[in-house]
């Protein structure tokens, strides 16, 4: 009898310890991406611990902005912890590398980097796959419909070589033909590059009207500070990879002037008041700044904060057909995923489907200019 009794006792335990949601993570806490991925890691500690009931652990693994990490930590998080969602990487290259992993192991993936060839086209791998950042293909269309309102003919690319500055440049090219733009050189650097003067003066030989760094993080104000160096006047373009303070401290002034696309929660103060996602974002930045300091927010905590709406958005649908720590859950979770419908963010509103698993319009996304050292929304 009492050895029927501690089996059971051990059952419901193991029951019990069944019942946690596991999230596995993996970002850039350091390395190139560090910038990016400490403000997600900080933002990570901000995420809800139980979800209808139900305790969550957050499992966080540093790929140091390393591909070959990325998907070894993946693989960890699936073989060795059994966890119900995967949220990262941090970078695009490594968010794309982890996309075999996710859709082998058919775990849920939300990644928190920008390119659109994370989540297109949808295939039978994708189809696991989610993201939070604003696709290239809306921040691009962002930055032509600025070049075009201010009369650039020209301009120049400096972008990074990887897949992030390849999905940018197919992207940004594509669209600036279309608009009439001409695109009058491409050069390309590495995120360890300490120098880009070739890649510079090459690019001001051709005296664009405007230049576009298609780049993120701090190594994309290396192309900037030599383009102010050698005296380049006209109007320098960045990226929403830029949209955090370190860019802003390495930078300094030399990044005055410069204009962006960015998420809506990077000037959640500056949205009126009738903006569908000033709400949401407000809340990110008061959560985040009450532990960080005034002024800490910046646009890439946010795709943390959003995984774990989508996240705490999606659990409790999921809970209702299946147990964390099964197939069916994940399964499930993948499912409550696709079906988000007007969920508000920090960087927009979630509508996602079969084919569209961002779900982001027009609402995810804001232009600013960097004056005086601080971001400035273009009204």
């Amino acid at each position: 009898m009492k050895k029927t009794l501690i089996a059971t006792l051990l059952s419901t335990l193991a029951a019990t310890a069944l019942a946690d949601i596991n999230i596995g993570v993996t970002l850039s806490a350091t390395g190139p991406a560090a910038s990016l991925g400490i403000p997600e890691k900080n933002t990570i500690d901000l995420l809800p611990k139980t979800i209808a009931g139900q305790k969550v652990n957050y499992l966080v693994l540093d790929d140091a902005s390393d591909t070959t990490t990325a998907v070894k930590n993946a693989r960890k998080l699936i073989s060795e912890s059994k966890v119900d969602l995967i949220i990262g990487s941090t970078t695009t290259p490594n968010s794309l590398a982890m996309i075999d992993v996710a859709a082998e192991a058919e775990t849920p993936m939300i990644a928190m980097a920008a390119s659109a060839r994370i989540v297109e086209p949808m295939d039978a791998k994708r189809k696991w796959v989610f993201k939070t950042p604003q696709n290239d293909t809306q921040m691009t269309t962002a930055i032509i419909e600025h070049m075009t309102n201010n009369n650039v003919k020209t301009v120049a690319y400096i972008g990074f070589s990887d897949a992030y500055g390849e999905g940018w440049w197919n992207e940004f090219s594509k669209l600036a033909e279309v608009r009439k733009i001409k695109v009058v050189a491409n050069e390309r650097f590495n995120r360890t590059d300490t120098s880009v003067t070739g890649q510079v003066l090459k690019a001001m030989s051709a005296r664009p009207d405007a230049i576009l760094i298609g780049a993120a993080g701090t190594p994309a104000a290396l192309p900037q500070k030599s383009l102010k160096e050698k005296g380049y006047k006209g109007t320098i373009y960045q990226t929403h990879g830029v949209a955090n303070n370190d860019f802003l401290r390495v930078c300094g002034k030399d990044c005055e002037g410069t204009v962006l696309p960015t998420g809506p929660v990077l000037v959640a103060d500056q949205l009126p008041a009738d903006n569908p996602v000033k709400k949401s974002a407000t809340d990110y930045v008061g959560k985040y700044e009450a532990v960080h300091g005034k002024g800490s927010i910046n646009a890439f905590g946010g795709y943390a904060w959003d995984a774990g709406i989508l996240l705490a958005n999606a659990a409790p649908v999921a809970l209702k057909k299946a147990k964390p720590g099964t197939a069916e859950f994940r399964a499930a979770l993948r499912d409550a995923l696709e079906a988000t419908k007007n969920l508000p963010g920090a960087h927009g509103v979630f509508n996602m489907s079969s084919s569209d698993h961002l779900g982001f319009d027009q609402r995810a996304r804001v232009m600013v200019r960097i004056e005086k050292n601080a971001w400035k929304l273009i009204k």
